[in-house]
């Protein structure tokens, strides 16, 4: 499977992005900067299939205004859609239904062994999502050339 398999490659690379490493007690949140190239670390929401969680998260995604929103997809190492994986995809179905701008998925293999690797202050499913975020920018960015 390829790494931006159910990803579309963005018309521009310029564009800012809001990645989200799933999990149904607490979402990693990561955005990068407007020019689409520094992903950082957010913030976590918890719970945000409940309604409080959600409307939590549809208020983070409208003050950080993305152009475009990257779920991570957790594959199995197989490359297998396992429990984990549906739900997320189910999630995924669900936010597209209540943003306007464009939610992708992309495969997040490993994102949470790299986040538990790197020292930093931010929650760890934060750090997820900024490691999901690099690898979708690096990606969309080699497609591009």
């Amino acid at each position: 499977m390829e790494p931006g398999q159910g990803a579309r490659r963005l018309e521009s690379p310029a564009v800012k992005v809001l990645a989200l490493d799933y999990g149904s007690a607490r979402t990693g949140v990561a955005v990068s900067d407007p020019s689409g190239v520094i992903a950082r670390p957010l913030t976590v929401v918890e719970q945000v299939g409940t309604k409080l969680g959600a409307e939590r998260l549809l208020a983070l995604i409208a003050e950080e205004q993305p152009e475009q929103i990257v779920v991570g997809l957790p594959l199995t190492l197989r490359g297998e859609h396992g429990k984990q994986a549906l739900e997320t995809e189910a999630f995924a179905r669900r936010l597209r239904e209540r943003v306007t701008v464009p939610v992708e998925l992309f495969d997040e293999r490993l994102t949470t062994v790299l986040a538990a690797r790197t020292p930093s202050d931010a929650p760890e499913d934060a750090r997820a999502a900024a490691h999901l975020l690099e690898s979708f920018l690096t990606w969309s960015t080699s497609r591009e050339n």
